[in-house]
């Protein structure tokens, strides 16, 4: 069983790290990105099985770079999955609406963080 990968984007340089580490230590393969645009390629070179996308980035934010990814053929088919500190029922509402496949809450549950990312992986991939 080969690890599954993910693209994680996140500028906030605590928040990537918690992320990373939990991710790896659950036997994840992470790759990193700091904002949407080294997101963009880092998604076409390596095609995770999920993203895991801030929505506050600098430069394109996240819901930007979902429209990117969601044009081009080789990213279309990813699942994307919002990360966002945003707690209310109206963000969550917003981006799925805009077509993220998940939402997720920052600060992370270290405990639960890797199975909601198995979780957004496997509904389109299959079984880890």
């Amino acid at each position: 069983m080969s690890a599954l990968s993910v693209l994680l984007v996140e500028d906030n340089p605590r928040n990537l790290k918690l992320a990373r580490d939990v991710l790896e230590h659950a036997g994840f393969a992470v790759i990193t990105a700091m904002s949407g645009e080294e997101a963009l390629p880092a998604a076409r070179a390596a095609v995770p099985d999920v993203i895991l996308m801030d929505l506050q980035l600098p430069g394109i934010d996240g819901h930007a770079a979902l429209s990117q990814l969601r044009a081009d053929p080789v990213t279309a088919g990813i699942p994307v999955v919002a990360l966002s500190a945003f707690a209310m029922q109206a963000d969550r509402d917003r981006a799925i609406g805009s077509g993220f496949d998940g939402y997720l809450m920052k600060p992370i549950s270290v405990r639960e963080f890797p199975g909601q990312v198995r979780g957004h992986a496997r509904g389109v991939w299959g079984e880890p």
